[in-house]
């Protein structure tokens, strides 16, 4: 009995000093208690809480499970675009991977936006006969009126390049959106409020649309590599042309139930309601995206060669040199380019549902159908120019070379094809002129407008606007020249045939200046 008692009684540790820790080791001092460990001793002697000791075991045992929630990563670990092989090393991604890309959530956002514009900027040119009847205006003032957008179109990409430049494409494409809507939306009142109402709405949607090519290059250039540019310009382009069939096809079927100034309020509603999507989803590059993967980010960086010299808004200047970015040829063939594919794709997107009613006496809404089917071959091919030009590039072909094989397509086939429409005699021949004609006009998409990244990646922006002031310019004179030169003709035939000699001269010109090289501006 005497040694379980032995074997169960409390049993003392041995202090420091004693010999159970070695002879030879000196007696620990004894300090003065200090302010803490009075303190310590003063909390310690202060009743605890009964599970405060159970909650302080479970944090050393597990220190994750106590810890506050922290915000999640602003790069996403989800797998996506830009895998790696088995040396480890970034692949190109799959169709699927890129498809399901946020870059291209990004890039089909930018296409509906741009659907939108040309929907909004189109709807003139339908709504402008049952107009002319109701005013009795002639052809000249009916390109007038149709001009009016150019107005505000002539300087507002100069203005707009400058701010995409500097705040970034999100931004600026928010405001423009929302500018251009508000046109539209207000276009039914302010045609019955006066003839210089009307004509302020079309100025201001100008203004507006200016700002949308700037600010998709420069989400392209941000969110893709040099490799998928032209891809993912074909893609955002095809929203653009498929604006003007969709504008083209439903305008006169909204017309027929809600009058001439339906489309103008249900396009400015949609406008609206793109802003609060686009806002809510979308940033200015992809390292501010909340939604994209370490692997796409990862393969976007890598491969972007251009990385060092696209600066991030705010950081550029906010006046660019002009002088500087004049003095070179690259530049000239840029806006030469530029001038030329605005004249041809205005001059037919104003006037061609004219040119079929007055030529060929078919109704509006045949008229419709026979002009909006260029629109939609435009989006397929200009799709197929990007993944052609990507692939030359690929294999081996140089960009220069690469941009002027598509940009020569791009002018000498809608040049041929406009002789072509010349000589048609039936609506059906006309129409699948004018289809090849601006369906071949899609591939300038994959030639000036992606050699703008290249030349001078830090001023894409404002070398943007500069190229569609001089677009605009040629755009004014072509529409306008053209009702007058049908009205004083009374053909559209000889302003086709100038139409056709101004795309060859053009297409000699870019061959001859343009490359797809890095220009020094400095």
């Amino acid at each position: 009995m005497a040694s379980l008692v032995h074997h169960f009684a409390p049993r003392t540790l041995p202090s420091p000093s004693s010999s159970l820790y070695g002879e030879l080791r000196p007696p620990l001092p004894t300090l003065a208690p200090s302010r803490f460990a009075q303190s310590s001793s003063r909390r310690s002697s202060q009743p605890r809480h009964p599970w405060r000791s159970r909650r302080d075991q479970l944090r050393l045992r597990f220190p994750s499970l106590l810890r506050p929630l922290s915000s999640p990563p602003r790069v996403s670990s989800k797998p996506a675009a830009g895998s790696f092989d088995s040396d480890g090393e970034m692949k190109n991604p799959s169709f699927v991977e890129f498809v399901t890309s946020e870059r291209v959530k990004v890039v089909a956002m930018l296409g509906l936006a741009l659907a939108l514009c040309n929907a909004d900027r189109v709807v003139m040119s339908v709504a402008i006969v049952p107009l002319s009847r109701a005013h009795g205006w002639t052809q000249s003032f009916a390109g007038i009126v149709q001009s009016s957008f150019l107005w505000g179109y002539l300087l507002s990409p100069i203005i707009g390049g400058a701010l995409v430049d500097y705040y970034g494409g999100k931004l600026v494409m928010a405001c423009g959106v929302t500018l251009w809507s508000m046109a539209t939306f207000l276009t039914p009142w302010a045609a019955e409020t006066s003839l210089w109402a009307l004509l302020a709405m079309r100025v201001l949607l100008g203004v507006a649309e200016g700002v949308a090519l700037p600010s998709m290059n420069n989400m392209v250039l941000r969110w893709f590599p040099p490799t998928e540019r032209s891809r993912a310009v074909g893609i955002a382009m095809a929203g653009f042309q498929l604006g003007s069939a969709i504008g083209l096809l439903l305008s006169p079927i909204i017309m027929s139930r809600a009058g001439p100034f339906g489309p103008f309020v249900i396009f400015g509603l949609f406008g609206f309601l793109w802003v609060l999507v686009w806002l809510s989803v979308a940033s200015s590059t992809p390292h501010k995206h909340s939604q994209i993967s370490q692997y796409e980010l990862n393969y976007i960086t890598s491969q972007t060669l251009a990385s060092p010299l696209i600066e991030e808004p705010k950081k550029s200047k906010v006046i660019p040199p002009f002088r500087k970015l004049l003095s070179k040829w690259p530049t000239w063939a840029l806006m030469s380019a530029n001038a030329m594919h605005s004249w041809g794709y205005f001059v037919i997107l104003s006037w061609m549902p004219v040119y079929f009613n007055t030529i060929y006496r078919v109704n509006l809404r045949e008229a419709a159908w026979f002009s909006a089917l260029p629109w939609v071959m435009m989006a397929v091919l200009g799709y197929v120019a990007g993944v052609g030009s990507d692939m030359l590039i690929k294999y081996g072909t140089s960009v220069t070379a690469t941009r002027k094989i598509m940009q020569s397509i791009g002018f000498v086939g809608p040049a041929i094809a406009l002789l072509g429409l010349n000589a048609a005699r039936s609506p059906l021949a006309a129409s699948a002129w004018l289809t090849t004609a601006v369906g071949l006009s899609s591939f300038s998409h994959s030639g000036f407008l992606v050699n703008l990244q290249e030349i001078a990646p830090q001023y894409a922006g404002v070398l943007h606007g500069m190229s569609n002031t001089a677009g605009t310019l040629a755009a004014i004179l072509g529409t306008v020249g053209a009702g007058f030169f049908v009205e004083r003709m009374g053909s559209f035939r000889g302003f086709l045939m100038l139409t056709s000699f101004l795309y060859f001269i053009s297409a000699l010109f870019w061959n001859l200046f343009a490359t797809g090289e890095r220009v020094d501006f400095k």
